[in-house]
């Protein structure tokens, strides 16, 4: 695990599994527009909350790249489950916007609603192509400014499926001021 303490507030870095988050209060979903069961990330999620997510995520279907909600967890381990639709790399633009926009946007939802401690998979990496250590710059430099504006959240953590993923991160933060 690699972190940084950032006005009072922890950002970590962990190799894992997004849906065995115990800890933390919220996951973020890297969700489809429709909000619906898919492969990745978003499959996983359906498959551990189970069927009453894909209900409720039914009626506030569909979102816009950048955009993000939140619905109840369900079956997870956790409270709260935030959806977030990244821009599909080299067809949504700005690209960097919108996925800054998605990781500013859980940050400012989980705030809004009380939530303490967030775990985040590397938005927009998988099947929407973004390339990662662009994808890895995004989401760390938006999450350390959230952090740094807010004290609501305490802990953000980045939870990442590979060794790769979680080696790029921690070099990206390492780099950051």
């Amino acid at each position: 695990m690699y972190s940084r303490q950032v006005n009072g507030s922890l950002l970590e870095i962990v190799q894992g599994d997004i849906t065995k988050q115990e800890d933390v209060e919220a996951v973020v979903n890297a969700a489809n527009a429709l909000l619906m069961p898919g492969g990745g990330v978003a499959g996983a999620i359906h498959r551990a909350a189970g069927p009453e997510l894909m209900e409720e995520c039914r009626p506030l279907a569909p979102i816009s790249p950048g955009e993000a909600v939140l619905t109840r967890a369900y079956n997870l381990p956790n409270k709260y489950i935030i959806h977030c639709l990244g821009p599909v790399y080299g067809q949504d633009q700005p690209a960097d916007k919108l996925l800054a926009n998605c990781y500013r946007k859980a940050m400012q939802l989980a705030a809004q609603k009380g939530i303490q401690t967030i775990a985040f998979p590397a938005l927009s990496t998988g099947a929407f192509g973004y390339p990662l250590q662009e994808a890895a710059q995004i989401a760390i430099s938006t999450v350390l400014q959230e952090l740094d504006l807010q004290e609501k959240v305490r802990l953000a953590r980045f939870v990442l499926f590979s060794e790769k993923d979680q080696e790029v991160h921690r070099k990206v933060l390492a780099r950051q001021k």
